[in-house]
């Protein structure tokens, strides 16, 4: 018996329920696109040519997890096969009442992924992995205030399909059914790949928490809607933990304050800013202390 009619025999709710699109207008579309300077995903490589498509990779990642399925992972992603839509970043605002000052972020419009624009798989990753990636390509991971924010602003919002709980959970057989649950959610929408897109994952996030209990990954949102996530932030998996439900989204290492632009770890970093950005006070020496943490992992 597949395992698609085994998860619907064992859980009927995973079944195509109706999901909410709010276009955005054209004028916005445009505006938002000039906002974020596309050159900020230059470090990702060009897509090789001859790069197996996502259906190929699953067939290659069958019967892999945890450390050899991050390691075939990263070596897709970081050979740049990553899907066009994903190289175009989408802003995010985040005003201060305050202070008068507002930062923009600049994300990409959904979770990382192996593939091409119409054969791709949004792919799960450890946290080593994850932050290895992201640095490597000039991106930094979000923090739980930006994934409440990217879903707030994300003109699709897909609704979480959770699957049966177990060990099959991090399995890549898992990865792939639940990466057709979510094509299948677009395809009823008619979503455009490239709209800044939510729900669909929980994030792989940025914390003190990191710190404060080392040796774990920090994940929060699967929203199911504005400040309703199913996942509140949680460290309670090992780093190298990943299981289905999990995505990786790349915040650009690049913010602007006032329009100017300034590095994102020193937003996290400073007290004036870092509140607009984080719950969680101010990162500082962000950078230094995640190269800590990798070299810990």
């Amino acid at each position: 018996m597949r395992l698609r009619t085994v998860i619907r025999l064992l859980c009927p709710c995973v079944l195509l329920v109706p999901l909410a699109l709010q276009p955005a207008r054209a004028q916005d579309h445009g505006r938002s696109a000039r906002e974020c300077d596309q050159r900020l995903s230059r470090e990702i490589p060009q897509r090789p040519s001859g790069a197996p498509g996502g259906q190929e990779f699953g067939r290659r990642a069958q019967g892999l997890s945890g450390i050899a399925r991050d390691a075939l992972v990263s070596a897709q992603l970081l050979s740049g096969n990553i899907p066009a839509f994903l190289r175009r970043l989408a802003p995010i605002e985040l005003p201060g009442s305050d202070s008068g000052r507002n930062v923009t972020v600049c994300v990409a419009p959904d979770y990382l992924a192996v593939g091409s624009d119409s054969d791709f798989v949004l792919v799960p990753m450890g946290l080593k992995a994850a932050l290895e990636v992201a640095h490597r390509l000039g991106f930094e991971l979000p923090t739980p205030k930006l994934v409440d924010a990217i879903y707030a602003t994300a003109q699709v919002k897909l609704r979480p399909q959770p699957l049966p709980a177990g060990d099959a959970m991090r399995s890549t057989e898992y990865v792939l059914y639940h990466n057709q649950l979510i094509n299948e959610q677009r395809d009823a929408l008619e979503a455009p790949l490239g709209v800044l897109t939510a729900g669909e994952k929980k994030d792989l996030v940025l914390t003190s928490r990191l710190w404060r209990v080392p040796g774990r990954v920090a994940i929060y949102g699967w929203h199911r809607a504005e400040n309703d996530p199913i996942q509140p932030l949680s460290t309670v998996h090992g780093a190298r933990y990943a299981d289905y439900s999990h995505g990786v989204r790349l915040i650009s290492a690049t913010a602007y304050v006032n329009g100017l632009a300034r590095p994102l770890a020193e937003v996290l970093g400073e007290p004036a800013l870092a509140h607009l950005v984080t719950d969680d006070g101010p990162l500082p020496q962000l950078r230094q202390q995640l190269e800590s943490l990798i070299d810990r992992l």
